[in-house]
C-alpha cells in the first residue's frame, strides 16, 4: 500500500510528533511505500513581518499548501492520505486537494481543535465546552488561544469556514480517535459516528523494566495550566512524610511553579526541565510511580503508555482518557480532579504499600504488552486502512 502521511509539527515538540514518526517508521518497516508531506510552525519565525501579518488568512485557507498537496497526489498517486495535523502552516485546504483527486483521507484526532480553538476544552482552570454547546465565537470573547482574541478569531473563523464547506464530513474523510472517551466527544461535536475508528497510540521500541531502586515519584509533561502541576505542589505540601518528586518538562508555568514551591518551602521537589527522550524513559523506569495531575480531557497521554511499558503504575485524575486507560487499583490509582488532598492520600498510600504497588507494576506492564506495543497496533491500523480504501461500508467497530 502507498500512503501519503501529512503532519504540521509545532514549535514545542510533543506527543503528536512522536506518534507521527513512529507510525511512519512502522509502515516503512512493514514494507509499505510512504510519502511524507511535512511543514513546521518554525517557518513562522523565518517569515518577514508582512508575511506574518498575512498569516491569519492562510490558517483558514492556504493556496500554497493546497498546490503542494495536489502536486504530491498527482506525482505519487497514493492509495490513502493519513493526516496528523494541519495547524497552522497547511490549513484544511489540503483536504480539498484530496477530494479533487478522489483519494480517501484518514485523520488522527490528536486533540480537540476541530471544536475548540484552544484544542483542549480547558479555559481559566476549568473544563469548558461552550464552543460545542453554544457557538465558536465564545472562544473569541474569552481569547482562548494564547490569550489573544485576534489569534483565537482566526482559528474560530477557520473552523466556521470549513464547517460551512463541509470539509469535515466529506464521504471519503474518516477519523481515528485515540480512546472511546474522545470518540464520544467528537460525535457530540458533530462528526459522523460511523466515520470514527478507535486506535490508541503505541510505544516503540519497548523500553523494558527498570532495574533501579525506585526511590522517587515522577511527573513528566509540559508545565502549562491544563496539566495542573499546581495541584501536585499543593498535594506535596500536604504530605506528612518527605517523598522525593522529580519533575521533568518545560513550559510557561515553570518559573512560577519553582518560585511558588520555594516560597511555600515545599521539600523534596526537583525541577529537571525538559530532557532527551532516552533520559526521560530512564527516569520513568526508575520511578516508583508516575503522577499525572492533568485537568483537561487529554486524548491519549503517551507518557502513561510509556509508564506502563516500564512497569511503573500511574496516579492520575479521574477524567477523560485517563480514567479509561488506567484501571483504578490494578494499573494505578485515580483521584478526583483538582483535589490536592485526595492526591496526597493516594501518593502516601502508594509510597507506603510496596506489595500492592508491585502488583500494580506487573499489571501495568501486562497492559502495555496487551494493548500498546507496535505489534498489536499495526494490525489495527491496517484494518482501518483496508476498510477506508475498500468499497465496503465502514463502521467504527471494524478495527477492534
Amino acid at each position: 500500500m502507498k500512503v501519503l502521511i501529512v503532519h504540521n509539527s509545532y514549535q514545542q515538540p510533543g506527543g503528536e510528533d512522536v506518534v507521527f514518526e513512529q507510525e511512519r517508521q512502522m509502515l516503512e518497516n512493514e514494507g509499505h511505500q510512504v510519502v511524507v508531506y511535512r511543514r513546521s510552525n518554525w517557518e513562522i519565525d523565518a517569515q518577514s513581518l508582512f508575511s506574518r501579518l498575512t498569516l491569519a488568512p492562510k490558517v483558514i485557507w492556504s493556496p500554497e499548501a493546497r498546490r503542494e498537496m495536489a502536486e504530491l497526489l498527482r506525482k505519487h498517486r497514493p492509495d490513502l492520505v493519513h493526516v496528523h495535523n494541519t495547524f497552522a502552516m497547511m490549513s484544511p485546504s489540503i483536504f480539498a486537494a484530496c477530494q479533487d483527486s478522489g483519494v480517501p483521507v484518514v485523520q488522527t484526532l490528536h486533540n480537540y481543535r476541530l471544536f475548540c480553538p484552544a484544542a483542549t476544552f480547558f479555559r481559566h482552570g476549568h473544563i469548558c465546552e461552550e464552543c460545542v454547546h453554544e457557538n465558536l465565537w465564545r472562544s473569541v470573547v474569552h481569547g482562548c488561544y494564547r490569550d489573544s482574541r485576534p489569534a483565537t478569531g482566526a482559528i474560530a473563523l477557520m473552523l466556521a469556514t470549513h464547517r460551512h464547506l463541509k470539509t469535515w464530513t466529506q464521504p471519503s474523510h474518516y477519523y481515528i480517535a485515540l480512546t472511546d472517551f474522545s470518540r464520544r466527544k467528537f460525535v457530540e461535536g458533530g462528526l459522523p459516528e460511523d466515520k470514527i475508528f478507535v486506535k490508541p497510540n503505541f510505544v516503540h521500541p519497548d523500553p523494558g523494566l527498570g532495574s533501579g531502586d525506585r526511590e522517587y515519584a515522577l511527573f513528566v509533561g509540559r508545565l502549562s495550566p491544563e496539566k495542573r502541576v499546581s495541584t501536585l505542589l499543593t498535594a506535596w505540601q500536604r504530605l506528612r512524610e518527605r517523598i522525593p518528586l522529580l519533575i521533568i518538562g518545560g513550559g510557561p508555568e515553570r518559573p512560577n511553579l519553582e518560585a511558588d514551591a520555594k516560597r511555600r518551602d515545599i521539600t523534596g521537589l526537583y525541577f529537571q526541565g525538559p530532557l532527551p527522550r532516552k533520559h526521560t524513559i530512564a527516569a520513568i523506569q526508575n520511578a516508583r510511580f508516575l503522577v499525572f495531575s492533568s485537568e483537561w480531557y487529554e486524548n491519549f497521554p503517551v507518557t502513561i503508555a510509556e509508564a506502563f511499558a516500564c512497569g511503573t503504575p500511574v496516579i492520575a485524575s479521574r477524567l477523560g482518557a485517563m480514567q479509561e486507560i488506567i484501571e483504578d487499583g490494578r494499573t494505578g490509582l485515580l483521584f478526583r480532579p483538582g483535589d490536592s488532598e485526595a492526591l496526597a492520600d493516594k501518593v502516601s498510600w502508594a509510597w507506603n504499600h510496596s506489595g500492592p504497588l508491585r502488583e500494580m507494576a506487573e499489571e501495568a506492564r501486562r497492559e502495555y504488552q496487551l494493548k500498546y506495543t507496535r505489534a498489536t497496533n499495526y494490525p489495527q491500523l491496517m484494518r482501518i486502512y483496508q476498510s477506508v480504501t475498500s468499497s465496503q461500508p465502514v463502521t467504527a467497530s471494524s478495527p477492534q
